[in-house]
């Protein structure tokens, strides 16, 4: 089963191989470089019925529906105000004339805009029942003229003047001073005051749709659409003759012109455009099958570069067709990505993913047994070397051979100590000795690694760059023999060695690595930073010689042609656009071809002038927009908003000048991409920017922008004031909120002051409560101590009675004679009558304890005696009548009719109750 495949797959392979050898590529050619727009670039619509440059620089195209705008920075896009169809476009002046259906007038710009003003609508020159249409736009004899295929519309600012056609036209056309009319039967028409008369001896051109009459070198040529050319000389007229016409009968022509360097441009409906070289009769055909979007031309502008504007049937076409670059491309992908390209004497040999081709006599085909991966093509005297994933290849006056078996030649090197060759492949370093005889080839033994650069300044010395990372030094013997291999970059310490590529440069060899340049001293035996590359060539990420004074650089994704002059190096940058997404990294070939060099591509290669030319920028000019409205210089932007300057050189082809801009005076040069700055987040305030004409040495101001950024929205005078008013609003609720505080303070204050007041009282009343409280206890102390006293008194009283009475008792139980008993008696009661002052005291002290008491009651009853008052105390006193009795020395009835004597003074019922009533009071 294996086997059965096997089989197949090397059945298929030969085919595809047989294809690739008899397929020849008849419609790649060395072209002119080819810029396409389409409808996403412009955001319009297909058809292109008209291109004009305008005075401004900028071109102009008639797209259906729209006017469209492209200064190289920026496509703009207008409509009519009615909406209809532009067919034509002509430019005089500042305006830009229109013409669409059943309407025509002009645009001025205005404020960074188009403003459309119309001439037929306010003279009025169509009719409700006219159905015409402005398909062409012409200036003759210092009028403007605007053709309809009915009519003609003669404007001279102020008035129209309209001619009718009596026959179907194609269009009119200015030659000299005459104004042809070309008509679709009867021939061609010349127009003489408001008349048209036919032209006769040029019956030929009858029964012919003419598009273009152009008149050049004394002749005028016909360019029909169906029959090819007609030429006119000397009032003979005949068949263009060249091998192009009759292409061109079956390619359509649409358009037609010449210009500069005598070519002529010939735009078809279905086979592209064809630029004919009437010098030495050869052309080229740009068409769909290699760069243009489509086949059919509608219409063609030359620009102030002598470069091609082509307007398609579906897009629009910028051809440099004065250029000094030229393209090579490949859409089919048969060659794939090319790897090294060398021109020969019939052509170009390429080496590509595919193998090896050559291009000869507009035929591009597979050198047969090439297939593969091939890297380079070398020149060494007549012959070229060709490394290849098989081996190495020589091909020499048409003829090619293998050379070598051994895989991968990546690289040849000049040994700058004699005339050998190095070179590095899959599995070491060659040496051909001999450049007459390559096939003496030595193989420095000893190598086995995967060589991608060698350098040679120094006898049995080789310099080499592994293909993954390292560098290493290599010396051998006469012998060819290896004697030792040093790893630089490891020794050196340089921890990044990935990609390592090496450059001789006036005899001295230069290491780059990492983006950083070195040179090796032999004495330290240490890699060490060459001041002079890095200064000028920072962030190189790749360097390609060209010859002993040019060289090629690959930085931060742009290419520079760079020349060295004594310690100067003046570098000329190759246009993005040229090479943009096609270069192969790490794969940078160049070949120098005379005053050109060629550098491979993935899709082909492209042609450099070596020369460097000085760009110059004679009318640059600064456009600003913010929100696609135009910002006037000096003029105020709002704060935090994007800026895009435009910075318009009018220069769409191989010399639009290189340009560099500063902001607000930084250090740094920053480059000027494809005419558009775009600044954000900008420092309120003044701000400048500065563009520089970069040529190749030296930056030369060329120009200025000054704009002020406004405050920020939170800056503005308005937010000023207003955060015035808050702070003013918020200082006054502080000074309010810290009065009503304040007011709280003292209301608390003053609570607190009246609680501690009402505290101070509760506890005054408390204090007076306790001091009346202790005042009764005192007064209730004072009246037990009255009681305990009166009851002393009482006890007193009884004790004295009663030993009285012992005494009187005793004396009359002694056997005394009365007289002495009588005496004894006498002096009991005497000692008795002695104690009375007592009693006094005792009634004195008791009256002074009821001071109070007597005083309300001789109040309420002044007519009481003292006794009435004694007996109050003592029933005040609680004191029964017989108790009463011996205090006041009077009988138990002397106390009942002193107390019914006291009631009665008191006012009292028989029901009151004596003591009690005392007691109340």
């Amino acid at each position: 089963m294996d086997t059965k495949h096997h089989i197949l797959k090397a059945r298929i392979t030969a085919i595809f191989l047989l294809y690739l050898i008899s397929f020849q590529l008849y419609s790649q050619e060395l072209l002119p470089f080819v810029e396409n727009y389409n409808k996403s670039d412009y955001q319009g619509d297909n058809q292109i019925w008209n291109v004009a440059q305008g005075n401004d620089n900028a071109m102009y195209f008639a797209n259906n529906y729209y006017l469209l705008r492209y200064d190289g920075v920026k496509w703009e896009k207008y409509s009519l105000p009615n909406k209809t169809i532009i067919r034509s476009i002509m430019v005089d002046g500042d305006r830009i004339y229109s013409g669409s259906y059943k309407e025509f007038g002009y645009w001025y710009r205005k404020n960074g805009k188009m403003i459309y003003v119309s001439i037929s609508d306010t003279t009025k020159v169509f009719d409700e029942s006219d159905n015409e249409e402005v398909w062409k736009i012409f200036k003759f004899k210092g009028k403007i003229y605007f053709q309809s295929f009915n009519g003609l519309f003669q404007y001279d600012g102020k008035i129209i003047k309209k001619s009718k056609f009596d026959f179907l036209v194609s269009y009119c056309f200015p030659v000299g001073n005459d104004l042809l009319v070309a008509s679709v039967e009867k021939g061609i028409y010349k127009m003489n005051n408001s008349k048209f008369e036919k032209i006769e001896g040029w019956s030929i051109l009858e029964n012919n749709v003419i598009h273009a009459i152009q008149k050049h070198q004394n002749k005028t040529y016909f360019f029909t659409k169906k029959n090819g050319v007609y030429v006119e000389e000397n009032g003979v007229l005949s068949a263009w003759k060249s091998s192009l016409n009759d292409i061109l009968k079956a390619a359509n022509i649409n358009v037609a012109k010449f210009i500069k360097s005598n070519k002529l441009i010939i735009g078809t409906a279905n086979k592209g455009v064809y630029i004919f070289d009437l010098n030495s009769g050869a052309y080229k055909n740009i068409n769909r099958n290699n760069v243009l979007m489509n086949n059919s031309i509608l219409s063609i502008e030359l620009d102030k570069e002598n470069d091609l504007w082509l307007g398609l049937d579906n897009g629009i076409a910028h051809i440099e067709v004065n250029s000094p670059i030229s393209i090579f491309y490949d859409n089919s992908g048969i060659l794939g990505s090319v790897y090294s390209i060398a021109s020969t004497s019939k052509g170009y040999l390429m080496a590509s993913n595919h193998g090896v081709f050559k291009y000869e006599d507009k035929e591009l085909s597979l050198i047969p047994n090439t297939q593969g991966q091939a890297w380079d093509i070398s020149k060494v005297n007549n012959k070229y070397l060709i490394g290849h994933n098989e081996g190495t290849f020589v091909y020499e006056n048409g003829l090619f051979s293998k050379l070598s078996t051994i895989n991968g030649g990546w690289n040849l090197a000049k040994s700058n100590i004699n005339n050998s060759y190095l070179q590095a492949t899959y599995s070491g370093v060659i040496i051909y000795n001999d450049a007459n005889d390559l096939n003496q080839k030595i193989v420095i033994k000893g190598i086995l690694k995967p060589i991608k650069y060698v350098a040679q300044n120094r006898k049995n010395e080789i310099w080499a760059a592994d293909n993954n990372r390292g560098l290493y030094r290599i010396l051998y013997n006469d012998a060819y023999e290896t004697t030792d291999i040093k790893n630089v970059t490891q020794h050196s310490k340089i921890s990044n060695d990935f990609g390592v590529k090496i450059f001789e440069f006036r005899n001295e060899i230069l290491f780059l690595i990492n983006k950083s340049w070195y040179t090796y001293n032999s004495i330290t035996n240490q890699l060490e930073a060459n001041e002079l590359f890095n200064t000028n060539f920072k962030n190189v990420s790749n360097i390609v010689s060209i010859d002993e004074n040019h060289f090629l650089i690959l930085q931060e994704g742009l290419l520079y042609n760079i020349y060295a002059h004594d310690n100067k190096f003046i570098r000329n940058i190759i246009q993005e656009k040229y090479y943009k997404g096609k270069i192969i990294n790490d794969n940078v070939k160049v070949f120098k071809n005379k005053d050109n060099y060629l550098l491979n591509l993935d899709d082909g290669f492209i042609s450099l002038q070596l020369k460097y030319t000085n760009k110059k920028a004679s009318n640059i000019s600064i456009e600003a927009f913010v929100n696609n409205n135009l910002v006037q210089k000096n003029s105020k932007i709002p704060y935090n908003s994007e800026l895009r300057i435009h910075v318009i050189s009018g220069v769409f082809g191989a010399t639009r000048p290189n340009l560099f801009y500063k902001l607000n005076g930084t250090k740094e040069f920053i480059p000027v991409n494809e005419g558009l700055i775009v600044l954000n987040n900008l420092n309120s305030g003044s701000n400048e920017i500065t563009v520089y004409l970069h040529d190749g040495l030296t930056y030369d101001k060329i120009s200025n922008f000054q704009f002020i950024v406004a405050k920020p929205w939170y800056l503005s005078f308005w937010m000023i004031l207003f955060y015035l008013v808050v702070i003013g609003g918020i200082l006054y609720l502080y000074y309010k909120w810290n009065k009503m505080r304040y007011i709280q303070k003292l209301e608390l204050r003053d609570e607190e002051l009246k609680h501690q007041k009402k505290i101070l009282e509760m506890e005054l009343k408390a204090e007076n409560e306790l001091n009346i409280q202790e005042y009764e206890k005192h007064i209730l102390e004072l009246e037990l101590q009255t009681k305990s006293s009166e009851v002393a008194g009482k006890s007193l009283s009884i004790a004295k009675q009663s030993e009285m009475i012992e005494n009187i008792q005793s004396i009359l139980d002694s056997d005394m004679d009365f007289n002495k008993l009588k005496s004894e008696i006498k002096k009991a009661i005497k000692i008795n009558a002695v104690n009375k002052h007592e009693w006094e005291t005792f009634e004195t002290n008791l009256n002074q304890i009821h001071n109070e008491f007597i005083i309300t009651l001789f109040k309420k009853f002044p007519n009481l005696t003292s006794k009435d008052i004694k007996l109050c105390i003592y029933l005040k006193m609680n004191l029964s009548s017989k108790e009463i009795a011996p205090m006041m020395n009077i009988s138990f009835r002397g106390v009942e009719l002193h107390r019914y004597r006291l009631r009665k003074k008191l006012n009292l019922v028989q029901d009151e109750n004596l003591s009690k009533f005392l007691l109340s009071i």
